[in-house]
């Protein structure tokens, strides 16, 4: 299946940008890799056919490189975001505000015909610094483009990502597993897959029907964090105690643990953001709207979480 449109993607070598390429590949677009290190990018190439992958240098701080890569696309995507902060050259608001109003502003200018900016579940609701500039990241891409589509997925989960698989080498090292806050903390995952696909449909969907909403991308699930490592455990055999770390004190502790390595390396930002539930707000558009069942973790984590076993695949489970 090919079809003659044209897709740029920002972040195409991120966690989600990898399975969003593939799933727009798959459905027939030429898609246009934005990087730094087009070189970099190659390993997306085999995703797609000769020629259907492309990646393209773009200079993210200059708005003329943005538009080169921009002119001549039917949509684009923004997935360019950060977790944390390290270094002088990562910060939250170059990269969440700045640069997605950038984008939109050439989008805009550029007449595309559907921009697709990602954002987080909660962002309207946390305290954390990464929250408040996701929050006005969106608002600095409406006032650019105001018929943005806007998607806010939960913490996603997959092979690669930065969420099971940090807790699951926690696990690996550490005595015993820290509940910050008491592991109150509720979180609705959702399947990287399923963002990737929401993005697609949306693309393909003839219609204008997405144009400057918001929808909220969780999974059927909710857990606190203590039930997000009972899951890890059931599926690496590795079973830790528990032991209850207020946030005053993981946050004075976060002031030596960004120096640490993965998955020891935690900022009080990080620590901040957990006292915000990720879940889906009632009332507000979601997957039920897009036609997309989400994948419960139960069949996708067994996949990946083999490598933390001891053994590996072939040990045998404790029973949890």
């Amino acid at each position: 299946m090919h079809n003659d449109k044209i897709v740029t993607i920002f972040g195409a070598t991120g966690f989600l940008g990898k399975y969003l390429v593939k799933d727009l590949a798959e459905h027939g677009f030429t898609i246009k890799v934005a990087a730094r290190a087009p070189e970099k990018a190659y390993f997306l190439k085999p995703l797609g056919e000769v020629g259907q992958i492309v990646p393209i240098f773009c200079n993210y701080s200059d708005a003329n490189s943005i538009h080169d890569v921009v002119e001549g696309s039917d949509y684009v995507v923004n997935c360019v975001g950060i977790l944390s902060e390290r270094g002088k050259r990562s910060r939250f608001k170059k990269i969440h505000i700045d640069l997605a109003a950038m984008i939109a502003k050439v989008c805009s200018d550029e007449r595309v015909s559907k921009f697709i900016h990602i954002s987080a579940l909660g962002c309207d609701k946390g305290s954390s610094k990464y929250a408040k500039t996701k929050l006005e990241g969106e608002k600095a891409v409406a006032a650019n483009y105001p018929d943005v589509t806007i998607l806010r997925p939960s913490v996603m989960f997959g092979e690669d990502d930065n969420f099971i698989n940090k807790f699951a080498e926690l696990a690996r090292y550490v005595p015993f597993i820290p509940l910050v806050g008491g592991g109150k903390t509720k979180f609705q995952p959702v399947f990287v897959g399923d963002v990737a696909e929401a993005i697609t449909k949306i693309i393909a969907d003839k219609s204008e029907k997405h144009e400057g909403r918001i929808y909220e991308l969780a999974g059927y699930e909710v857990y606190d964090l203590k039930g997000i490592y009972e899951k890890i455990f059931k599926y690496t055999g590795r079973r830790k105690k528990f032991i209850s770390i207020p946030f005053s004190v993981i946050k004075f502790q976060s002031i030596f643990l960004r120096f640490m390595p993965e998955p020891f390396f935690v900022t009080s930002d990080q620590v901040e953001s957990l006292k915000t539930d990720s879940v889906f707000s009632k009332g507000e558009l979601g997957f039920d709207e897009l036609d997309i069942k989400p994948k419960i973790m139960d069949l996708i984590l067994p996949e990946y979480l083999e490598y933390y076993k001891s053994g590996g695949k072939f040990s045998k489970l404790e029973t949890v």
